[in-house]
């Protein structure tokens, strides 16, 4: 990455979760494109590939997670996200732990956990979460 913006140009940062079973080299270079065009991206964490989660009868997924700055609400930048994931070709199907292009999740905003992928210990989700956390000495409110 090039030079980066400093953090205090941003009203609210966030760490999204990234993960991608379906053309996951493809669709992870297009999101980290996109939020690094349209966000400010301040940090990525190492792509972890792993299993799926629930349903198994699907390819593994590859998952990490970014560190963005943005002047969007918690709301406004939730449907961004969503909106990224149907930019991306994102159709839910009728099992909610099957295949997809992209998954765009807010973990933590503004130092608070939000998803309770994290809180339940979801390794794919937990583990490139706490590398930023660490990266950038990010603390987050107990819950």
């Amino acid at each position: 990455m090039s030079s980066q913006p400093s953090p205090q140009k941003c009203s609210h940062y966030a760490i999204v979760s990234v993960g991608t079973n379906i053309e996951p080299e493809i669709n992870l270079q297009k999101s980290r494109a996109i939020l690094q065009a349209e966000m400010t991206l301040l940090g990525e964490a190492k792509v972890i590939q792993t299993a799926p989660d629930g349903y198994q009868l699907q390819p593994d997924f590859l998952n990490g997670a970014y560190y963005v700055g943005t002047e969007l609400t918690y709301e406004a930048f939730n449907q961004y996200l969503k909106d990224v994931e149907k930019r991306l070709g994102r159709v839910k199907g009728p099992i909610k732990s099957g295949p997809r292009c992209i998954d765009l999740d807010i973990i933590v905003w503004d130092g608070e956990v939000v998803h309770d992928d994290y809180r339940q210990n979801k390794h794919y989700v937990v583990d490139p979460v706490n590398e930023l956390l660490d990266r950038f000495q990010i603390a987050i409110e107990p819950r």
